[in-house]
């Protein structure tokens, strides 16, 4: 077993990690950038190191850096986390070069599935449902509007290279169809140094499902059941669950059977996800293959009772599976909510700021993955989720009950947070019912953009405990009034100034 892994990562998955290398007695290595300086995953570790400058460029992107601290300090491991070099199979290769491991799949098989239309091919040939679509980049307009015309309207252009929608653009009209294409090509060259762009049906309203996959380097591939990750804005998750309430146990099985083939079909090992869209119908088609932990991937710890980190180092040390699908089985309901400082009225904009007041929910069924303490700062440099809050309850209503209260009562104070919006996707009817889908908060944009009364009841709190200055005058008014809570967070939430 590995003696001191380094995270080449930042935030609660850098924390995460630490803390299972923690619980198996493994010493291990932070790196962190200027800013980073005291944020908890670099107090946490047992040895931290500086990768400089303030930017992911200058810093988390720092393959060659990353890998001579490694050298330095006798590491035998790298953990990636997600994001930053996670897919990054130059990095995988460079790592396993100088003798390292990289606990993660073999860079082969994150080239592979990291090309989109190459990974459509291979799940094709191995007989996994794809999409209907090319299974080549395009390479003129007028080969986009004779495939637009075949599969029929609507269409999605999408980035070859490219995931987190960036790169993707939908098409309804043969008209709209040149300046889509020309767009999707610019923001996948900015985002991913590759403008190749590839066309897939536009499937109405379908369901976002994924299949956690955990594969030894001896052969044994087991699944973990799927996660419905359906409530999407930008094309990003931020809500997530455990199981799917659509699912039948026949359709977990196939989806199931096909996700251990197609990681199978890439030689794959260590943890990754198979992600599928399914339609209306009940049908459903491989989307792409995420070669790295994902974000959301303590719902499934928490409905499997696995550690998926320990499972990972693991596989990386070379141990075999001690999971069989057979005796693999899931316990209950998990929600996950990703907490972000961002403007939801504001297409979701980053609010960058200091967190100057943090108490996190706690309490029966509530994980929290954090990253931040009071005092840290969101930065505009790096992705703007401040935490993972994720739910576990006996059924999903339990769950649901348990994520409402958890949201409610963390208090923050200092940056404008996603806390309200997500309350009211949690509290809306048709959510409650399970009638998701990925076009979900289109759909019921009127119900879910108001006034979000979570931020300003965190205010309001922060005030009252002496952690801001009160607005005195104007909560005498609401407690002669005799209004409730709601009503007295609001008021105090609308005055100007009041920190």
């Amino acid at each position: 077993m590995f003696k001191k892994i380094l995270v080449a990562n930042r935030g609660e998955i850098a924390l995460r990690i630490i803390r299972t290398c923690k619980d198996m007695g493994i010493q291990s290595v932070a790196v962190y950038s200027e800013i980073d300086r005291k944020s908890p995953h670099v107090l946490f570790a047992d040895e931290a190191y500086p990768l400089g400058g303030v930017t992911s460029t200058e810093s988390y992107l720092r393959g060659d850096k990353i890998i001579e601290i490694a050298l330095q300090h006798d590491v035998q491991a790298i953990h990636p986390g997600y994001g930053f070099l996670s897919e990054n199979a130059d990095f995988a290769r460079a790592v396993r070069q100088a003798g390292l491991t990289f606990i993660g799949p073999p860079p082969e098989a994150i080239e592979l599935m990291g090309s989109k239309t190459a990974a459509r091919i291979l799940m094709r040939e191995h007989g996994v449902p794809t999409i209907p679509g090319t299974l080549e980049p395009i390479t003129s307009e007028r080969e986009a509007l004779k495939v637009a015309e075949e599969i029929g309207y609507p269409i999605l252009l999408k980035a070859s290279a490219g995931g987190g929608g960036k790169g993707m653009r939908l098409v309804h009209r043969a008209e709209e169809l040149a300046d889509a294409l020309q767009g999707a090509a610019r923001e996948a060259q900015s985002a991913f140094g590759d403008a190749s762009v590839y066309i897939e049906k536009y499937l109405e309203k379908p369901r976002h499902i994924e299949f956690q996959i955990l594969a030894d380097q001896h052969g044994n591939i087991v699944h973990l059941g799927e996660r419905e990750c359906s409530i999407q804005r930008r094309h990003q998750k931020i809500i997530e669950e455990a199981p799917s309430v659509v699912l039948t146990p026949e359709l977990r099985q196939q989806m199931g059977e096909a996700a251990i083939k197609a990681a199978r079909a890439c030689g794959y090992h260590n943890a990754g996800t198979i992600e599928f869209m399914l339609d209306k119908d009940g049908r459903f088609y491989f989307l792409e293959m995420n070669t790295r932990l994902q974000v959301e991937h303590p719902v499934t710890e928490l409905v499997t009772g696995l550690d998926l980190v320990q499972e990972q180092i693991l596989v990386a040390a070379g141990k075999k599976l001690a999971i069989q699908q057979s005796y693999t089985s899931f316990y209950g309901h998990a929600i996950e909510c990703r907490l972000y400082a961002e403007d939801a009225d504001n297409n979701f904009s980053p609010s960058p700021g200091t967190i100057t007041f943090l108490r996190p929910a706690m309490g029966p069924g509530i994980r929290e993955d954090s990253g931040v303490a009071e005092g840290n700062e969101i930065s505009l440099y790096y992705d703007p989720m401040i935490s993972k809050l994720i739910a576990w309850g006996a059924n999903r209503e339990q769950a649901i009950n348990r994520m409402i209260r958890a949201l409610k009562e963390y208090q923050l104070a200092g940056i404008k947070t996603n806390f309200g919006f997500l309350l009211r996707v949690l509290q809306h009817p048709a959510f409650k019912a399970g009638q998701l889908s990925t076009t979900f908060i289109d759909q019921h944009r009127e119900d879910l953009f108001k006034e979000d009364l979570a931020e300003t009841e965190a205010l309001a709190l922060a005030a009252l405990l002496g952690h801001v200055k009160r607005p005195a005058k104007s909560f005498k008014i609401a407690q002669q009034n005799n209004k409730p809570a709601t009503s007295q967070w609001k008021i105090v939430g609308r005055m100007k100034n009041a920190r």
